[in-house]
């Protein structure tokens, strides 16, 4: 299993953020399909004020570039997706519409 953890900043604005929350209370089967499809076993999205971090745990076959293969082939995540955007903003220093940016890990503690 492969985990990663990607950040996303929301617009500034109460409604975007009230609208985002609410966007994800119930998230359309479709859009559930694809994330299953590529790979993805969980996914957890948490909020502090408009940044948002994203757990993802995915099979060892996941990468990013077949997730974005397939999303770009289906109309619906297509949809979602631009829906989406008009609450989420850059984060500092990304290219113009980079939505979520991959975090590289520099600490794990295991009890084990």
């Amino acid at each position: 299993m492969q985990r990663f953890l990607l950040i996303c900043d929301l617009k500034d604005e109460p409604e975007a953020i009230q609208a985002y929350v609410e966007c994800h209370q119930a998230v359309d089967p479709e859009i559930l399909e694809s994330i299953r499809l590529a790979g993805i076993i969980g996914m957890s999205i948490y909020r502090w004020k408009n940044r948002l971090s994203m757990i993802l745990e995915a099979d060892d076959d996941f990468s990013f570039e077949k997730k974005a293969a397939l999303d770009n082939a289906n109309p619906k995540v297509q949809e979602w997706e631009a829906f989406l955007g008009q609450y989420q903003t850059n984060l500092p220093g990304t290219p113009l519409n980079w939505r979520w940016a991959l975090c590289v890990k520099i600490f794990e503690y295991k009890n084990v």
